[in-house]
């Protein structure tokens, strides 16, 4: 079996890892950075870009760069989320055939899960250039508070991108195994994950490799991407009180007021002030143009996000009430995703624990050693890690009324099974609907629907005589699977819940297929920019070698042939170097090769 890798698909950033010896390592991309952006761009030519090149021209092509698209995946259209996004992004937008949310690029219209599935193959492609080898297996994580359906849709981005996902783990899960791999604790921690779009906190029991999650919570829609809206709308409010002009209606001044936010907030990190300096950020009709520059300092940070970091405390204090823990029974908090680096994050967390947080811990890069992690010990024995985690929604039925009934409460540890008894709510009722649903509403139309079944059959008796056992069961894997039992007739039926992602079974064949030919497409092309490399390094050892040749072949009868031929397949060398062609490469870099043998010959003759 070929390495199985552990991938971080992050909201800001993505991320990959993989166990070598026995010991974890993130993989550089291209450009040697060990974290790659989650932005994905269509040039004007209809060329993808992926990562550092889709982000470096998002201003100037912001309506078909997409970032941030873990913020929409496995959402449905017209919920907060998605409206909220949608009045805030440059890019397009728009509905999709199963009431799933989509993006607009250029002429084509592409579903959250295959953006997404370009940063997994990036991702993908970056272990396979490091390994030496294809892989085809791998370990993703989410936030710990998604639901079913943001899971499989991420899922099916991993199926999209060539991958299949062994497992889907929640990322303050894998933090915690990448803390405690490997050393001898007995403590609980808690892991406090705020990253670019969203928020998680989990509390688990790490004892003799037994990694025990005791409670877990979250916000799927809080994040740095929060952050930097509050800064963007502070320089915006600030500009249109000076110039009355709202920059958020221009799609490339919105965009350079993201990349001014993020980077302000980054700076403000380590500085007690920054300055904003965007010239010629809008242009009149008259032809003046105007300039935004502000100076923003620590404290304005502070207070303009002061809520945002609230809120993530308000979540803490709930979840550990959930676990039916206090302060005091946390040993050590980690911390982990970029936002953990704000001084007010790290200050308001301190206050809360009672304690400064764990050093040395990477914020960006321990969640996807924890997945790599979690691939070893799923594919390989004796590995000593055993991991328990929990379900971070509730689960229910639909009852009469519109109310929902728990049968699974949140933070329940997995695998587990629950009972209730129903009973029927009409005279003569022969069938009964059971709608199974996820959610902590009581009501059942503000929770999400993970499908439906019928129970048909049932005797005619007067309401409430007739008695109906529901099940539901979800496995290690969070498969959840719900049967109903009539207890007098033994009449059952039953349902294996698969969450969707808005695709079909034949759209995602469809992407599987265009995303294989675009990765065959990938490595042609690497092959041949290697082999433009290597030509061009021949090149310059045969201009350096020519002095010393031509010196050497003065006065051979032979030597102006083979002179005239080594400029010729420098001449052919220089054009193949210029064209598209793979056979212009090829003929051209084999020429080139002899040469350079005949030209060290030469040389090298005394």
């Amino acid at each position: 079996m070929g390495k199985v890798i552990g991938i971080d698909l992050g909201t800001t950033n993505s991320c990959v890892s993989v166990l070598v010896d026995g010991s974890p390592k993130v993989l550089p991309n291209k450009a040697g950075y060990k974290t790659t952006p989650s932005t994905v761009a269509i040039s004007e030519s209809g060329r993808r870009l992926v990562g550092q090149l889709a982000k470096r021209q998002a201003i100037t092509n912001a309506r078909h760069t997409i970032y941030a698209a873990k913020r929409l995946i496995g959402r449905k259209w017209g919920s907060p989320a998605v409206v909220h996004t949608m009045e805030t992004s440059p890019y397009e937008i728009v509905q999709g055939p199963h009431e799933d949310v989509r993006v607009r690029m250029r002429d084509k219209t592409y579903s959250i899960p295959e953006i997404s599935s370009m940063i997994l193959q990036e991702m993908r492609l970056i272990a396979e250039e490091y390994l030496g080898e294809e892989v085809t297996q791998a370990v993703i994580t989410v936030p710990a508070y998604f639901n079913d359906n943001q899971r499989q849709a991420t899922k099916d981005a991993g199926k999209i991108a060539g991958l299949e996902v062994l497992r889907i783990i929640n990322e303050p899960t894998a933090a915690a195994l990448s803390y405690g791999y490997g050393k001898d604790l007995d403590q609980r921690v808690a892991i406090y994950d705020l990253g670019g779009g969203t928020f998680d906190i989990s509390a688990l029991e790490i004892s003799e490799g037994v990694f025990d999650v005791l409670a877990t919570g979250g916000d799927t829609f809080l994040g740095g991407e929060d952050f930097d809206a509050r800064i963007m709308e502070w320089l915006t409010v600030e500009f249109a009180q000076e110039h009355g002009v709202d920059l958020r209606k221009d799609d490339m001044a919105l965009q350079r007021l993201k990349d001014a936010a993020e980077k302000a907030k980054i700076e403000l990190s380590s500085l007690s002030e920054t300055e904003v300096s965007l010239p010629f950020i809008f242009t009149r009709e008259t032809g003046e143009t105007l300039h935004l520059q502000k100076k923003l300092n620590r404290a304005t940070l502070d207070n303009i996000v002061a809520d945002l970091v609230a809120r993530t405390m308000k979540i803490c204090k709930a979840t550990l009430e959930e676990g039916n823990l206090n302060v005091g029974d946390i040993d050590e908090v980690i911390l982990v995703g970029g936002m953990t680096r704000m001084p007010a994050v790290q200050k308001a967390v301190a206050a809360f624990f009672g304690r400064e947080a764990r050093k040395g811990v990477h914020p960006d890069e321990v969640v996807a050693i924890g997945a790599a992690i979690q691939a070893l010990a799923l594919t390989e024995d004796d590995v000593g890690v055993l991991l328990l985690d929990v379900t971070p929604h509730s689960l229910g039925i639909m009852v009469f009324g519109g109310g929902f009934e728990v049968i699974i409460e949140r933070n329940s540890t997995v695998p587990t099974s629950q009972s209730h008894i129903f009973t029927t709510v009409r005279d003569n009722q022969t069938s009964v609907k059971i709608l199974v649903m996820q959610g902590e509403s009581d009501r059942a139309e503000e929770n999400e629907v993970l499908g439906e079944f019928v129970l048909t059959g049932l005797r005619k008796a007067a309401s409430g005589e007739v008695e109906i056992d529901v099940t539901f069961d979800i496995s290690a894997d969070g498969i959840v699977s719900v049967k109903a039992l009539d207890l007098e007739t033994g009449k059952a039926q039953s349902i294996t819940v698969t969450a969707t992602s808005g695709l079909t079974e034949e759209e995602i064949s469809r992407m599987v297929a265009e995303n294989q030919d675009y990765s065959v497409a990938v490595k042609k092309t690497d092959d041949e920019d290697g082999r433009r490399e290597m030509i061009r390094r021949n090149i310059r050892e045969i201009e350096r070698l020519m002095p010393v040749v031509q010196e050497k072949l003065a006065g051979n009868s032979l030597g102006g042939d083979a002179l005239a031929r080594a400029q010729q397949a420098l001449d052919a060398a220089r054009n193949a170097v210029q064209s598209s062609s793979g056979a212009m490469l090829s003929s051209s870099a084999e020429a080139l090769d002899r040469t350079l043998s005949v030209f060290r010959g030469i040389a090298d003759r005394g």
